[in-house]
């Protein structure tokens, strides 16, 4: 049977828009004659897989990186590479604008650049389907559920772009090269966009289909996974940057709502492993996933993340001693305040003893030079890939040609929506957050079963949260209530190298994270006894270069006969701060070229504030 994302490549092809000159420029509608195809469903289910690759990306395909983990979310505070730390941008760029429909990224805030093509293409999407509607050609039933599905996406983009950008301008409509007025219109108030986004989220929780096909295929529960997370990230924006606090309540009431829909189905439950929801070759039946990416050899729909999991391929960056510091304990708390048994003990093979068993199934158990900071990530790859050495993988473990499938939308990451939408509403006179609330969401995920290695090795599941014996982490922010910090904890330690980290800590107001200044911690990796655990790096070329710090705070540096003294935390080669960066860099600028277009017709467009 052809699988999903064939379709969607056939829709891509079939139904891309031409690209144009100048950032106002609009294409033609489509390739096909516009005027004879939307007569059917099935051509309406056509054109709507063209929208899965851009948002359903899972691990990209071939090489690419965009919107994928591992190789594409390496900005943020969990990572550290060797030499200087990627800065943020220091000035707005000549141009920023695109009209492609191949997805634009923008690395430094995990989204689009300034590009309206998805937009255009949904409201293209909505008005076919309404005059479809209008002549009888859809039920009423296909019709709520398509033009669900038409809002789903334009609701997807605008939220994406508004995470980037803030204002935005907001178009509801196909518009012409007549329309001069809107084409060229400023930029509107994020808040009045996202309530929008809002209007659009609420109709497709109201409408869109219980289901569809197979959990490759959009539906409600898929939707309101990523509505869940979209209203988190926007209410937490209002509640921490904009002090609107009515509005943080309206959008943290729908991610709840929406977290609700998913959870309410009993179809989905908390029955695999940590490491089986990334290394499986096929997901269809894992009960955890939402929806996932089917990824098959035999239709040439292959990925390399998997290759860069393999213990021989380099990964940079990688997990640095702040992120390991942030990991619970086994039993439950904070490492300080830990009664485990060498909790404070941080080195790789203690830590994969010690902590909550997602550290196991991440990571490998010994340090690995392959890793920038020695800490080597195998979470997107199954147990059996890195047990190859030398080099040599079968397809599904080497180059380009991996076919793990990944869970695009993940029960975990909804119920983590929902428990922080809870708490954070709690904060402004929402009702109070109950062990019960706790008992679904945090525990639930700490419940997950243990795989045979992992039972092998000894590993143990982590004590369940109570919300009358909350820790008191000593590391905690003043300003974080103490079961907001740890939800926040549970989200760190669950996506990792996922999709979340750069944009938690950008809703939070919590950018500062990124400073090595201020947290010294990003600039070193777990300790390291070199003699025992990497003899092969003390040798005559890492003379003057290899370094670790004790934990007094004082660094020894390799000189060729003290490597019995090379004991502490693994100092990456070279390693320095980024550039210092002020809170103007948590939205992006726009091109100065497209701000003098707006001028040479006429109009203004507003600059990003803080990059005039």
């Amino acid at each position: 049977m052809m699988k999903k994302y064939t379709l969607i490549l056939i829709a891509a092809v079939a139904l891309s828009f031409t690209g144009c000159k100048e950032f106002l420029d609009r294409p033609s509608l489509t390739q096909m004659n516009d005027g004879n195809y939307w007569t059917n469903e099935n051509n309406v289910r056509l054109f709507a897989n063209g929208f899965y690759a851009n948002y359903f990306t899972g691990y990209n395909s071939s090489w690419g990186t965009d919107y994928a983990p591992l190789r594409g979310y390496t900005f943020n505070d969990d990572l550290t590479t060797t030499g200087k730390q990627s800065i943020f941008e220091t000035q707005a760029p000549s141009s920023r604008a695109s009209t492609s429909e191949t997805a634009g990224w923008l690395s430094q805030y995990n989204g689009p650049t300034w590009n309206f093509a998805w937009v255009r293409k949904s409201n293209l999407f909505i008005e076919r389907i309404n005059t479809m509607n209008e002549k009888s050609l859809l039920t009423s039933e296909a019709y709520n559920h398509w033009s669900s599905v038409a809002r789903f996406f334009r609701g997807y983009e605008y939220s994406r772009l508004v995470s980037v950008f803030g204002d935005i301008p907001y178009f509801d409509k196909v518009l012409t090269d007549q329309d001069l007025d809107l084409l060229y219109k400023d930029r509107d108030d994020r808040t009045a966009v996202m309530d929008k986004v809002y209007d659009d989220f609420v109709y497709v929780l109201d409408n869109m289909r219980l289901s569809d096909g197979d959990k490759q295929y959009l539906n409600r529960y898929v939707a309101a996974g990523f509505i869940s997370r979209f209203m988190l990230f926007e209410g937490t924006w209002q509640k921490y940057h904009l002090n609107n606090t009515a509005k943080a309540q309206k959008y943290l009431e729908l991610a709840v709502r929406a977290g609700k829909i998913v959870m309410d189905n009993s179809a989905f439950k908390f029955t695999s492993d940590f490491r089986s929801l990334f290394g499986s070759m096929d997901l269809a039946n894992n009960a955890e996933v939402v929806m996932y990416r089917h990824y098959d050899a035999a239709l040439s729909i292959t990925h390399a993340v998997a290759s860069y999991s393999n213990t021989t391929e380099s990964q940079y960056p990688s997990a640095n001693l702040d992120f390991i510091k942030s990991f619970i304990c086994n039993d439950g708390k904070p490492y300080k305040l830990s009664s485990v048994a060498n909790a404070d003990v941080l080195d790789v093979p203690n830590l994969i003893a010690t902590r909550d068993p997602r550290f196991e199934a991440t990571f490998v158990d010994q340090p690995i030079i392959q890793a920038a900071t020695l800490l080597y990530a195998s979470k997107f790859i199954d147990r059996k890939g890195p047990t190859f050495k030398g080099g040599s993988y079968p397809p599904e473990y080497g180059s380009v040609t991996n076919t793990n499938d990944y869970p695009v939308m993940r029960l975990a990451e909804v119920v983590l929506n929902w428990i922080e939408a809870k708490a954070e509403l709690a904060t402004m006179g929402g009702t109070a957050v109950t062990q019960d609330d706790i008992d679904k969401s945090i525990n639930a995920i700490r419940s997950r079963p243990l795989d045979a290695v992992a039972i092998a090795k000894g590993i143990q599941k982590t004590a369940p949260l109570s919300i009358a014996t909350l820790p008191d982490d000593p590391d905690r922010d003043a300003d974080v209530p103490a079961l907001i910090w740890e939800i926040r904890r549970e989200r760190r330690m669950e996506f990792f190298y996922e999709h979340t980290r750069l944009l938690d800590i950008k809703r939070w107001k919590k950018i500062n994270y990124m400073s090595g200044a201020q947290n010294p911690d990003l600039l070193r990796g777990p300790w390291v006894n070199f003699a025992q655990e990497l003899p092969q790096w003390l040798v005559e070329a890492k003379e003057g270069k290899l370094k670790v710090e004790k934990a007094d705070g004082s660094i020894v540096t390799y000189d060729g006969t003290n490597g019995a003294d090379m004991v502490g935390y693994y100092i990456p080669e070279n390693i320095s701060d980024r550039d210092a960066f002020t809170d103007r860099v948590y939205n992006a600028p726009i091109g100065r070229n497209q701000i003098s277009e707006y001028l040479d017709k006429g109009y203004t467009l507003t600059q990003t504030p803080g990059w005039e």
